[in-house]
């Protein structure tokens, strides 16, 4: 049997209905209820807050640290990177580290998970929609194997990010204002910060890939991009991030946004964070060049 001349076997059906489900009960029950109960600033506080967390634990938490080893981190920091990362919805990180590394090897080619050569809807989201055939194995991150943290959260994944994501928001607001402040806190701090910080994830695997600049490599369709760092917490920066991703920032120069990096240096002040690895300015100096020389030819 096949739908749209896709076999039923190879559809994701959990993270498919994850997906389209939620997003269906943003722009529907989300209206309705702002429609009979009106706007609310602490749900909209409550949205940000989760966000922010959520979104600082991808971008710091999973991806410079976990999936680059970018810098070293304290256990609190890591602990919280993993429980309002798994709130994100967006696996363990140990599987998530595991495919980002393989599309650092093997970016726009048939290994690349999120190849955006197979166009813009896969590398967003298509690619979690229909399971791999055959599956590819863990066997990219033994560091991270290691790590009796990172093993708790693989094996506990599922429950913490509906705990944290959607009965913690629904707690909330439960607190503030009863039953109406519960479904509140549910659709706005749970369900459409799901879906928010989600997508803005995937525009780093789509979007970045597809507009913006290249003027540190045009090995790759990696891009950078100041609109799409404001969007993604400072990701927007990924021909650099893909030329040189052994560095904690994606921003490298001083004045570009990119909050992630201003965030692991503040808690390097602190002792929180330490170990802050940069590439050398005349090595970013020299890429950039070689850009400019093959342009001119």
């Amino acid at each position: 049997m096949k739908i749209f001349s896709l076999p039923v076997e190879r559809i994701n059906w959990v993270s498919s209905s994850f997906l389209i489900g939620t997003a269906l009960l943003t722009v529907t029950a989300l209206p309705v209820y702002l429609w009979y109960f009106g706007f609310d600033w602490f749900h909209v506080g409550m949205f940000f807050v989760m966000f922010v967390l959520t979104g600082f634990s991808i971008t710091a938490g999973y991806h410079r640290f976990f999936a680059h080893k970018t810098f070293e981190a304290k256990w609190p920091l890591r602990l919280m990177v993993l429980i309002f990362g798994a709130a994100a919805f967006e696996n363990s990180v140990l599987m998530w580290t595991s495919d980002h590394r393989r599309h650092h090897k093997h970016t726009d080619h048939d290994d690349d998970p999120y190849n955006i050569t197979k166009g813009f809807f896969h590398a967003h989201m298509g690619w979690m929609l229909i399971k791999l055939n055959p599956e590819p194995p863990l066997d990219n991150v033994p560091d991270l194997e290691r790590d009796a943290l990172v093993r708790w959260q693989h094996r506990h994944v599922f429950l913490l990010a509906v705990l944290v994501g959607f009965v913690l928001p629904a707690f909330a607001g439960f607190l503030y204002d009863g039953w109406v402040g519960a479904l509140g806190g549910f659709l706005i701090g749970g369900i459409a910060r799901v879906v928010a910080t989600q997508h803005t994830t995937f525009f780093i695997n789509s979007a970045c890939h597809y507009i913006g600049r290249q003027p540190y490599s045009k090995r790759c369709t990696a891009r950078d991009s100041f609109f799409l760092a404001l969007f993604t917490l400072g990701e927007g920066y990924h021909n650099y991030h893909h030329e040189f991703q052994q560095d904690y920032r994606n921003g490298v120069k001083p004045w570009q946004w990119d909050p992630t990096k201003w965030l692991i240096w503040v808690l390097s002040k602190v002792g929180i964070t330490s170990g802050l690895r940069r590439v050398a300015p005349e090595k970013i100096a020299a890429a950039q060049q070689a850009v400019k020389v093959s342009v001119s030819r």
